[in-house]
């Protein structure tokens, strides 16, 4: 059978072609529909995928502001998920996992990355800022000692933000990056403590100091922490600094961030701010670390500086005057002391200054000399004095004797009673201290040293802060190398000096009771 032929006229073959053409793009037409809802509906999860990951509306991980870890990336919602994995080609900077991971999610308000060299302290400084640079009121300033030093920072800034932020300009007159939002992060400089005033009147949601040590006092760091506010609640303000153990300012930087708390342990400070010290290591940075070159030459560093920049040891100074002095060899964990060891004291009074007490057991078994309580407190008067050293007391047996700087028996043109008369009249049992300085150093050497059983000659409890970090901090008098500073904290150094040169030696139960029987009560000297 042969398929019939027609013979359409032109415009009936026009209208068939017609409608062949309309259908065609009715189906063009419902593809490019059905494209756009899903373009839509990823935009849509994209853009609650931001929110998710700025704000943490769904995962209690994700809290506002903070870098995600990869570790917990499995517990966000796919569209997180999706959105991370699509731009994972335009990562800018990915954080080495531990230490740096930790600080750039720390959630505490002030934070120090600090230790050995080579951590990867200065990248975190520049990557911390961004984490609010989405939002116009966010306002960032990055501290250094001078500008050459700024000149590194800023560098690699220039590498790093226009990845991050597309669109991100830098003023470089002013030393300014701005961001598409408006946000900005300022580079600035304090040579001197009265630079700091060059921010007076600002405000600042974020505020960073790269090597912290490099600044002998707490104040800018204080001054400028009053400088950080913010009215956008999206926003929370922070302070984060990075140092290496030593420099001018290792005691105050050691006092602030690693005494309060063991690392890694959130802590909450007088100011009721919440701090952490997160410690880093030249292991923790594979692009250092693997070839062993920057350790080799770290290795070749003088043993101070090699243990400070080596092993991010903090308890070891440039100077100091008692570099024999090892934390884990010379103090103790406290434990009940014998009642019948014999005990005595130190003081160094002071008003303006901290007066500081020591106090000190022998061990009879080897002379060992157990500084095992101490008292720092400025602003008090004589009768206040003797009222503290009471209540430290009280778990003695007895009433401690022990030796006062002779400062504290001179007058000084008025007719009231000295320090040293007003403790004595109060009840304890004290004479004027031997101050030969040069003499009273040498006897704390030959007190640190070893016994032929390997013990020190002088052990502190860890409970005594203060004597603790002047014997691992105090420095040598340049003019005058027998002798310490006198400008920097001696006060419970010159307590622990006096006590020493008391000769304290344990004494028989024999020999006490003989004192007691030759004891005078109107001894002038004790104040009986």
């Amino acid at each position: 059978m042969t398929k019939r032929q027609y013979n359409y006229s032109f415009e009936h073959k026009a209208k068939i072609a017609s409608r062949k053409l309309v259908k065609e793009k009715e189906k063009e037409i419902a593809k490019l529909k059905k494209n756009l809802e899903n373009k839509t509906r990823r935009l849509r999860d994209k853009k609650e995928a931001l929110k998710v990951v700025q704000n943490g509306e769904t995962n209690k991980e994700t809290k506002k502001g903070m870098v995600i870890e990869e570790d917990k990336l499995d517990n966000l919602p796919n569209p997180v998920k999706e959105l991370l994995q699509e731009e994972k080609e335009r990562i800018a900077f990915k954080p080495n996992t531990g230490p740096q991971t930790q600080f750039l999610a720390a959630p505490e308000q002030d934070v120090l990355y600090g230790g050995a060299a080579g951590g990867g302290k200065s990248y975190a400084m520049l990557v911390d800022p961004l984490r609010f640079m989405h939002i116009k009121e966010h306002r960032a300033l990055l501290l250094r000692k001078s500008m050459p030093e700024l000149r590194e920072l800023i560098d690699k800034s220039r590498e790093l933000y226009p990845k991050a932020f597309q669109g991100a300009k830098f003023r470089e007159v002013e030393k300014i990056w701005k961001f598409p939002s408006g946000a900005s992060l300022e580079f600035g400089y304090l040579d001197r403590d009265a630079d700091v005033y060059r921010y007076q009147g600002q405000s600042y949601t974020w505020i960073g100091i790269d090597e912290l040590t490099q600044y002998p006092t707490e104040f800018p760091l204080q001054y400028l922490q009053s400088r950080l506010r913010t009215t956008n609640n999206a926003i929370q303000c922070y302070i984060r600094c990075t140092a290496n153990p030593g420099g001018v300012g290792g005691n105050w930087v050691k006092k602030r961030y690693l005494d309060p708390a063991p690392p890694n342990e959130s802590f909450t400070g007088k100011d009721k701010i919440t701090r952490k010290f997160i410690p880093a290591s030249l292991q923790d940075n594979p692009y250092l670390n693997d070839d062993g070159k920057y350790e080799q030459m770290l290795q070749s560093l003088p043993p101070t500086q090699r243990r400070q920049l080596l092993d991010g040891n903090w308890d070891v100074s440039e100077g100091a005057a008692f570099t024999e002095f090892e934390y884990d060899k010379h103090t103790i964990a406290p434990y009940e002391l014998p009642k019948h060891w014999t005990r005595v004291k130190g003081i160094d009074y002071g008003y303006a200054a901290e007066s500081a007490v020591v106090w000190g057991a022998i061990d009879p078994q080897d002379e060992t000399l157990i500084i095992y309580r101490e008292l720092y407190q400025k602003g008090l008067t004589g009768e206040e004095l003797a009222l503290r050293i009471f209540e430290f007391e009280r778990e003695d047996k007895l009433s401690v004797p022990g030796v006062l700087d002779t400062a504290a028996w001179a007058r000084t043109g008025t007719t009231g009673p000295t320090v040293g008369e007003t403790l004595t009249r109060a009840g304890h049992k004290l004479r004027r201290a031997d101050k030969n300085r040069i003499q009273g150093k040498i006897q704390i050497h030959e007190r640190l040293k070893l016994n032929s059983q390997g013990r020190p000659k002088l052990q502190l409890f860890r409970t005594c802060p203060n004597i603790i970090r002047e014997l691992q901090s105090i420095p040598i008098d340049k003019t005058k190398p027998e002798d310490v500073d006198t400008k920097a904290s001696d006060h419970a150094y010159d307590a622990l000096r006096y006590l020493i040169m008391s000769r304290p030696r344990s004494i028989t139960a024999y020999e006490n009771m003989q004192q007691h029987k030759r004891w005078i009560p109107s001894d002038p000297t004790f104040g009986y």
